[in-house]
């Protein structure tokens, strides 16, 4: 038994239940769910990365090319997905525009062949196809030299930078968004509101943009490309990340942002192709990776690093369905809530006319 300051008796249980009220302990197993989410994901992506379908170029004498295809094809496990490809300047063309991964180029006047790789698309992906055509190569009697067409950046370790870089980014923008959400309220009481938070969104988003993209580049010289163009990947990622958050937050208060956690970090991160790029992933992490936030800012910002801004029209367009969606249905809550609540949702008081003292209270 406890005493109180009033002199009265309460029991351990409730000082507990005065402690920790029954919001906060729904919240905390809310927590340990997205804790076991957290580590599920995680480890689900990446405790066993393997090759699977990965699209690769043949390039080989007519007399052979339909063989060899064939028989990379059958290989145990399916981690090739080759096609007949006519020259090396066209299978070149195709890894620059990402429609492929790989090139092996059969040498007909010796037996060392060529495999044409970009890890600047992710080191681990390259060195997963350079294992399982090396193999396949010395089981042919035949061995295999590898030509980096598109290498990852000296500063940029097992071209990981991209992918630090869009978690950074992202990070930032659903914070943003949590600390407006928490300043004044998780949801907007008026459209005004939501508006004056997007515009404050937007703000931060252009200059977040612009610091990652300088510290990524000029300070650190991790990642080449556009200077400009990474800004501007930079500004719509953070900016789709926290219009999402302030959605969520809108429809479920403070749970919001849990559920922004949950798509953003728990699932959107490991299957963002950054430490293991797609065709490494299990297919659960590699069909939901291109249409998150993370993956299509890894995609993108590989893109402008490495492949001259080439097959980014799709990613683009995710980050800016995210982006527009997230926008959208925050206003839409705002203005919904705003007029429920002028309709009798929840009552207003009513102004005082001047001079009149206040009613009393009991």
């Amino acid at each position: 038994m406890a005493t109180m300051d009033d002199g009265t008796r309460t029991t351990f249980l409730g000082e507990v239940k005065s402690a920790v009220s029954t919001r906060a302990a729904l919240l905390v197993i809310g927590v340990l769910g997205l804790m076991a989410a957290f580590i599920t994901s995680y480890t689900g992506a990446f405790h066993h990365p393997k090759p699977t379908d990965v699209p690769l170029a043949v390039v080989a004498p007519a007399q052979v090319s339909g063989e060899l295809v064939r028989k990379l094809g059958q290989l145990p496990g399916s981690p090739l997905a080759p096609r007949a490809v006519p020259s090396e300047a066209a299978a070149v063309h195709q890894i620059e525009n990402r429609e492929i991964d790989a090139a092996l180029i059969v040498e007909v006047s010796g037996s060392t062949d060529r495999l044409l790789v970009a890890s600047g698309g992710g080191a681990s992906l390259s060195q997963a196809v350079e294992a399982v055509v090396g193999a396949a190569e010395k089981a042919q009697q035949r061995t295999v030299r590898t030509v980096d067409v598109a290498p990852a950046a000296h500063g940029d370790g097992r071209s990981l930078s991209s992918f630090y870089l869009v978690v950074g980014w992202c990070v930032g923008g659903y914070l943003c968004a949590a600390i407006l959400a928490i300043s004044a309220g998780a949801r907007p009481s008026n459209g005004q509101r939501a508006v004056i938070r997007l515009a404050v969104l937007a703000l931060y988003a252009i200059a977040a943009g612009l610091v990652g993209a300088i510290i990524v580049g000029p300070v650190l010289d991790a990642l080449p490309g556009s200077l400009f163009g990474l800004w501007g990947l930079g500004a719509l990622t953070v900016f789709a990340v926290g219009a999402t958050t302030l959605a969520f937050q809108g429809l479920l208060g403070i749970i919001g942002i849990g559920l922004a956690i949950l798509v953003i970090v728990v699932l959107g991160n490991p299957s963002a192709g950054g430490a293991y790029p797609y065709p490494l992933l299990p297919p659960f992490w590699r069909a939901i990776g291109p249409a998150l936030p993370p993956g299509a800012g890894t995609w993108a910002a590989r893109s402008l690093a490495y492949f001259r801004g080439n097959a980014m029209t799709g990613p683009l367009l995710v980050l800016s369905a995210w982006a527009a969606g997230g926008a959208l249905l925050t206003l839409t809550l705002a203005v919904f809530r705003s007029r429920r609540e002028g309709s009798g949702g929840r009552p207003r008081r009513r102004a005082r006319p001047a001079g009149r003292p206040p009613a009393p209270t009991d």
